[in-house]
């Protein structure tokens, strides 16, 4: 970290220099995307190439958001902010709170802090429709598991009395999207190399795997109109945990954009099996709402 905030806060000085003092929301409705469950901008669990906000190389945007998730016998939670700068670089904060809501884990509370990074390298995901290239950007999301709440009883108060190696990891990804405006259709695949146990809400490593894996995320949408989008998602995971039967995230979604300032986006979500004492399929509501500029 001491090498990479050097070189953040220099870019930000750079681009927030060359950026209007004002947002000037001049990308057109919708391709700011929406926030995802980590904080950054993109589909709903999984980032996308697209920089937050409606500002353009010569501005700025920035949002915040809250997002619920509610399954059988779980809930999260999820607020956080996003800046965009010169339509090339964006920085995101999340805090996630996970809770449990069904016996032997209704007291379950976990909280995770997340900053996220994310550099668009070439390409337009809207701009440039006379060539195949999509917009591609890297990111980095740097995660803080807080500690476990909720299980002092058993003698669990951190993730790695669960099986995990450590509370705090990094995430590394890179991201190509496309939006074809002829045919109203948005794609987006991202390769996560990673070392999180349920996005790190169970810690990073564990007793079954403590390698970075190469994960493939990917997601469709299209644009009934310039307000509605119905898309799907789907997000590969490791399974590093002998107490977690990790299995593959997938969504499927509707986001609705009424104006440049809000946005809200319903999903019916599957998470796959979230720890064997609950062992089951978690599938709920997902919905998240977006304020901004």
């Amino acid at each position: 970290m001491n090498k990479i905030i050097p070189a953040v806060m220099a870019v930000l000085v750079g681009g927030a220099a060359s950026a209007q003092s004002t947002p000037d929301m001049g990308k057109l409705l919708a391709t700011g995307g929406v926030v995802q469950v980590e904080g950054a901008g993109g589909g709903g669990i999984t980032p996308w190439a697209l920089i937050s906000g409606y500002g353009t190389r010569d501005s700025w945007g920035a949002n915040a958001h809250y997002t619920y998730i509610n399954t059988q016998d779980y809930k999260l939670g999820s607020y956080g902010v996003a800046i965009g700068i010169a339509d090339r670089l964006e920085l995101s904060f999340a805090n996630q709170e996970f809770k449990g809501s069904l016996a032997p884990l209704d007291k379950l509370n976990i909280k995770q802090d997340i900053v996220g990074l994310k550099y668009k390298v070439l390409g337009d995901a809207v701009y440039e429709q006379d060539v195949w290239l999509p917009q591609v950007a890297i990111g980095i999301m740097y995660k803080k598991n807080k500690g476990v709440r909720g299980l002092e009883a058993l003698g669990v108060t951190n993730v790695k009395q669960l099986g995990a190696k450590n509370d705090s990891g990094y995430d590394y990804y890179v991201s190509a999207t496309k939006i074809y405006l002829e045919q109203s259709l948005l794609l987006n695949a991202t390769l996560r190399a990673t070392r999180a146990n349920q996005m790190g809400l169970l810690g990073f490593g564990g007793d079954r795997n403590d390698s970075t894996r190469l994960m493939p995320e990917f997601s469709a949408a299209y644009l009934i109109n310039r307000q509605l989008a119905l898309g799907a998602e789907y997000r590969r995971k490791p399974h590093n945990l002998g107490v977690d039967d990790e299995k593959a995230y997938y969504d499927a979604f509707l986001a609705w954009f009424p104006t440049k300032h809000v946005s809200v986006t319903a999903a019916y979500a599957n998470l796959g099996d979230i720890t064997i004492f609950n062992p089951k399929k978690q599938k709920g509501l997902y919905l998240s709402v977006q304020a901004g500029f």
